[in-house]
């Protein structure tokens, strides 16, 4: 009895689990067998409509007919691209011919008339490239090439540094040579008008000429307009000139090897110790340990102090196993020039790289071997501009300490400016200096030995390089110039003294201080009073 009751009341249980059972296969069979679309379930063939079979086949045949237009798509958008790389192909090959590569106008032996036409067609496409017939967009004010404008005697200048002026002579040769040619091509262009017959007509010469502009872009050419007067007061006549850069051509292509080159560095010295002390701190890091390949004389003046610079060269000696020095001590006064020239001419080794150095001057691994490469015997000299130091001081007043010396050694207008007006630092074979006949030994004290000597090369056949260098410094130190220097030297070290201290900005910020502090001080009790 118990039995029988308990399957009664178990049998229901066992029939809803058998239903959902079931239905849980079902479902299971419908996903597993039933195919799907690309993004949504196909729908199953419905009661009184297709067969199953049939309806798969009209599935796969939709499928099938849209990997057709698919494949049909990319044809398309791959024949559109073989068009548009065919056409670009053609564009350029166009571009080519029209502006031919700088390297295939190298003067081809083989064919000349070619060459000649080539680089004629190279000419005439500069003028097209240049800003000449319509103006080029910028991106910033400064990216403007300016022009500058001159007369018949006098040249205009934006960026004159310290040897030029605003307004001046052209002092070298070339640009003389340059303007006088453009005005020359002005005046027979109007003496010679184009579709005008052989009938009288006005004779124009120089003295017509008003004024004129020019620019030059680097890549392209130098742009000239030149303005001469009318047959009027209110008239003008404007030639427009334009000297187009020829393409580059290669000049030369060798191996440099200066493993064995070796530096004189020659320093001559009076006193001074202190500064001989922190010259040798630098010699020691850049000359001994990076370079290596470096020889230092130091020609000495008089008996001061001498033990004691004596003493430094025999601790750096020691200390950096370093043994290629030469001391020349000399009983008399000071001369830099004598001082050099005893240094050369001591040296009894080969050809030497010479180094004409102070004491105050910081140099770095990188500028020796600049004095390497920029010098060649019987062919080169190197005149380095060097970056001379502001005051630091006067720099840095604003902050509460002075940084470091290497921190200070940043090329800013802020903190120093090209010397171009120096020519005490330079780099040249001993063999070309003793030819050249070395300084002159007439001249005493500071100044004026070095510019001699700087002239001798530019009357000698030699190539003298001069160029701004990233690794050369003059250091700042007060300069005192003595009573007992002739009136040109004098004025020479003055002009160096007033150069040292500060921008025009700083020295400008020094004159008004007072004015600045008194603005300062109202700002203040405004403040207070609101």
């Amino acid at each position: 009895m118990m039995l029988r009751r308990g399957f009664i009341l178990f049998l229901p249980r066992l029939v809803g689990l058998l239903v959902v059972a079931c239905c849980s296969m079902s479902i299971v069979y419908m996903l597993a067998c039933t195919p799907k679309g690309d993004n949504q379930q196909l729908a199953f063939p419905r009661v009184h409509s297709l067969t199953v079979k049939e309806g798969y086949e009209a599935v796969l045949q939709e499928r099938e007919e849209q990997h057709r237009n698919y494949i049909v798509s990319l044809k398309k958008q791959i024949a559109q691209l073989k068009a548009e790389l065919q056409g670009r192909t053609e564009q350029l090959k166009k571009m080519q011919n029209q502006y031919p590569d700088p390297l295939d106008i190298w003067l081809d032996h083989s064919n000349p008339q070619k060459a000649q036409a080539n680089l004629l067609a190279f000419l005439r496409s500069q003028v097209d490239k240049a800003e000449v017939h319509s103006g080029v967009k910028l991106s910033t004010e400064y990216a403007a090439v300016p022009f500058e404008s001159f007369t018949l005697q006098k040249v205009y200048q934006l960026e004159t540094g310290l040897t030029r002026h605003p307004e001046e002579k052209p002092v070298r040769k070339d640009k003389r040579d340059e303007l006088m040619e453009v005005i020359e091509l002005g005046v027979g262009s109007l003496n010679k008008p184009e579709g005008v017959s052989n009938a009288k007509h006005r004779v124009y010469t120089a003295s017509d000429f008003v004024e004129g502009i020019y620019r030059t872009e680097k890549n392209k050419g130098t742009l000239y307009e030149l303005t001469f007067k009318g047959d009027t007061k209110h008239q003008f006549k404007k030639i427009v000139l334009f000297r187009p850069f020829g393409p580059v051509m290669k000049v030369k292509n060798e191996n440099v090897n200066m493993a064995d080159t070796l530096i004189n560095i020659i320093v001559p010295l009076a006193k001074r110790a202190n500064k001989f002390r922190q010259f040798m701190q630098n010699f020691r890091e850049m000359g001994i340990q990076q370079d290596g390949r470096i020889h230092l004389t130091v020609v000495y003046f008089g008996k001061e102090q001498v033990n004691e610079v004596k003493s430094i060269l025999e601790n750096t000696s020691r200390s950096a196993n370093f043994k290629n020095f030469t001391f020349i001590q000399l009983n008399e006064e000071f001369s830099r020039g004598k001082g050099l020239d005893v240094g050369a001419r001591f040296w009894k080794g080969n050809n030497v790289v010479l180094f004409f150095c102070d004491v105050d001057i910081y140099f770095t691994a990188e500028f020796l071997n600049s004095c390497r490469l920029n010098t060649q015997p019987g062919k080169k000299v190197f005149y380095p501009v060097l970056f001379s130091q502001y005051n630091p001081s006067i720099i840095y007043g604003h902050h509460d300490s002075i940084p470091s010396l290497e921190q200070q050694l940043i090329i800013k207008k802020e903190t120093g400016f090209w010397r171009d007006f120096g020519f005490g630092m330079t780099c040249q074979y001993r063999s070309d200096f003793i030819n050249i006949g070395g300084f002159d030994l007439d001249i005493k004290g500071w100044g004026g030995e070095d510019v001699h000597l700087y002239r001798k090369y530019l009357h000698s056949n030699l190539i003298v390089i001069r160029t701004p260098v990233r690794g050369l410094f003059h250091l700042w130190h007060e300069k005192q110039c003595l009573d007992e220097l002739t009136p040109e030297q004098y004025k020479m070290c003055m002009q160096s003294k007033a150069m040292n201290e500060a921008s025009h900005g700083q020295l400008g910020m020094l004159v008004f201080k007072q004015e600045i502090e008194t603005h300062l001080q109202r700002q203040k009790l405004s403040s207070k009073k609101a």
